[in-house]
């Protein structure tokens, strides 16, 4: 699940969220560790301008210090930038610190990586948005060799130029997972040659078909194999029957009812599902990680 409160567009933030903290998100990441789930996510945008403030919010929290927090107060729960963009920093200082991420984490990490959208942000930080395509395949070839085994990683691109300096700690990793977020077809295109996973972003269910056989497709004429995680995003959901209005495209209903509805997306070959469950506090959030974890999660 991708966590609240640390991003908070109106696309998706619940009104609780503004006025919760890091005490929420411990209580929250806490559950999600008790109940089972795979992963929890974390935004990445570094500063929001004015013209988007109403509608995205200014509150996004730094996802490597944000898991980094988290780590220390789970156990198992695996913790994914959703998505990092990597094309606003120097893939050293990126490696540096996600790197950390998964040494003090244990080898929770997974790399979700995507290339940005706001114009203004690349333009404070000196970096051409018109080229954050480019950028970004560039900082995967260079993350791949910052981030694996060697100390003194090397890497010789036509934007990033490295050798001779090393970086410890190692990720306790021997391969960090790299997930591209995105669907448009350059995204699709970048997490089928270039990714461990695909991250997609908002696609319906009626459009998932297509994109995961484009996405075989384009692996099976590069000669990739080995394992490719596709992922989704599901529809909002709320565990039993609600007594309050949760909206028209929320799933709701008992667990088999539920586990039914989500087995859909296995048929369709994806493998790994991101939840969000609509609530309206902290702790009607965590009784609903707790029941799916404990009800739904068996029946899938």
């Amino acid at each position: 699940m991708q966590l609240p409160v640390q991003s908070q567009s109106t696309l998706y933030a619940e009104g609780w969220e503004a006025e919760a903290g890091p005490d929420d998100l411990l209580e929250i990441a806490r559950a999600a560790d008790r109940a089972g789930f795979g992963y929890l996510a974390g935004c990445d945008h570094v500063a929001i301008p004015r013209r988007l403030a109403a509608a995205m919010s200014t509150v996004w929290y730094d996802p490597v210090a944000t898991l980094a927090f988290l780590a220390a107060a789970t156990e198992r729960v695996r913790l994914l930038s959703h998505v990092a963009i990597v094309g606003l920093r120097h893939p050293l200082l990126t490696a540096k610190q996600y790197a950390t991420l998964d040494h003090l984490s244990g080898g929770r990490l997974i790399l979700g990586v995507g290339a940005g959208h706001v114009q203004e942000e690349f333009e404070a930080l000196g970096v051409d948005f018109r080229q954050r395509g480019p950028v970004l395949d560039e900082c995967l070839d260079a993350l791949r060799a910052a981030l694996g085994p060697e100390e003194f990683p090397e890497h010789h691109g036509k934007l990033y130029d490295f050798e001779g300096l090393g970086q410890r700690p190692r990720p306790a990793q021997d391969r960090v997972p790299v997930w591209v977020g995105g669907s448009s077809p350059p995204a699709v295109r970048r997490a089928a040659l270039k990714g461990d996973g695909w991250l997609p972003q908002g696609d319906p269910r009626d459009r998932l078909p297509g994109q995961i056989a484009r996405i075989r497709e384009l692996r099976e004429q590069g000669g990739l194999q080995g394992p490719f995680t596709v992922g989704a995003i599901v529809e909002p959901l709320y565990v039993g029957t609600p007594r309050w209005e949760v909206g028209r495209r929320t799933l709701t209903g008992g667990p088999r009812e539920l586990a039914e509805s989500l087995r859909a997306y296995r048929a369709m070959g994806v493998h790994q599902i991101q939840v969000r469950f609509r609530s309206r506090s902290r702790s009607e959030l965590t009784d609903q990680i707790a029941a799916f974890g404990a009800e739904v999660a068996p029946e899938l």
